[in-house]
């Protein structure tokens, strides 16, 4: 009964005060001190989380606070771009980030609005040719000089994540999950213009809000809707301005539709011809997506000829990228290809090409 009540403890703690009023004398009698001295550090850490404000109760659960989030995200994309930076040199194109634009290092006389990036050898500079020479320098309005910025198009993107068994079952799951709250930190701090949405498919598509996001799990169906997932991120995308893309994450073909009646259909078991009428109603799907001027770029996780066949198909009817990766390096490749698809749109094209 003592085992039952601590695993039931260590499953679901409601609060940071259950793990404080665990026996740990009862603790380690049963389980030995390792196991206290880690429930003890547990139990610490809980509530120093709680008091800096990182998570919280709510319903009789901790979940994570936005400033948690916020948190998780900065903390992801850091991870990232570190191991972007110890990549071999000319591997991956380097980015400079400033605030929602791009620098060109060209300079111009300030105006009202620009923002305030001094340029201040060239500010004194221009006030020791309006004053002369000597000191103090006597800088007057129209001296300041401040870099010109290269402002971003807009753009809206849906992340489509894989949420089929397949993805936790073979250990996918939590790295393409990391890679979304990276780039919800990514656009939120750098892009607060911009639209991001986030959506999962298993057997449907469902959209996830960015606080639901670290709670977000597949649901052990079988099934990759490809096609509702399309549907459901174009109807998303319809009432957004800029650039539009879709970034589509996942390790198999697809293996389920809609009917015309409305009901989704897992075809993977009934046959080539029905899984045929899958890949002809998903290429539909994506053929509309291609005419609303969306573009879908395909991240990899395996390299089944059933997904290479179909994402090939996809790239040639839509013009978007396909990348072959793994779950190591996807935040990795989809950053750097966010990032080229911001520096394209901004040079004034949609940038899509096949790869």
């Amino acid at each position: 009964a003592d085992l039952d009540r601590l695993e039931d403890l260590m499953n679901n703690p409601a609060s940071p005060q259950q793990l404080a009023e665990a026996d740990m004398d009862r603790v380690r009698d049963l389980l030995g001190d390792e196991v206290a001295r880690s429930m003890d550090k547990l139990s610490k850490l809980v509530k120093e989380m709680e008091r800096e404000g990182l998570i919280r109760q709510r319903d009789g659960k901790l979940e994570v606070t936005p400033r948690g989030m916020r948190q998780i995200g900065s903390k992801a994309l850091r991870d990232i771009f570190s191991r972007l930076a110890k990549d071999k040199p000319g591997q991956h194109q380097q980015h400079r980030f400033g605030q929602g634009h791009e620098r060109t290092y060209e300079t111009k006389q300030y105006e009202y609005g620009d923002p305030f990036n001094l340029d201040l050898q060239r500010t004194i500079r221009n006030a020791l040719r309006r004053g002369g020479q000597g000191t103090p320098v006597k800088l007057s309005a129209e001296d300041f000089e401040v870099e010109r910025t290269e402002h971003l198009t807009r753009s809206a993107t849906v992340l489509m994540l894989d949420a089929s068994y397949s993805m936790y079952r073979d250990d996918r799951w939590g790295p393409a999950k990391k890679v979304a709250v990276a780039l919800q930190s990514l656009m939120s701090s750098q892009y607060p213009r911009d639209y991001l949405g986030i959506l999962l498919f298993g057997h449907l598509a469902w959209e996830v809000k960015p606080d639901e996001l670290m709670e977000a799990t597949p649901p052990g169906m079988q099934g990759t809707n490809m096609h509702h997932a399309m549907a459901t991120a174009r109807r998303m995308l319809a009432g957004q301005s800029g650039n539009k893309q879709i970034i589509m994450i996942t390790d198999g073909e697809p293996t389920a539709h809609i009917t015309p009646q409305g009901d989704p259909w897992f075809t993977y078991f009934d046959g080539w011809d029905a899984q045929q009428l899958t890949v002809e109603a998903t290429l539909r799907e994506a053929m509309r997506c291609t005419k609303e001027n969306i573009t879908i770029n395909t991240f990899m996780l395996d390299a089944d000829q059933y997904l290479v066949r179909f994402v090939e198909q996809l790239t040639s009817m839509n013009g978007g990228r396909a990348f072959m990766t793994n779950a190591h390096d996807l935040g990795n490749y989809v950053m750097v290809d966010f990032l080229d698809h911001k520096r394209r749109t901004t040079r004034g094209g949609r940038g899509r090409r096949a790869s």
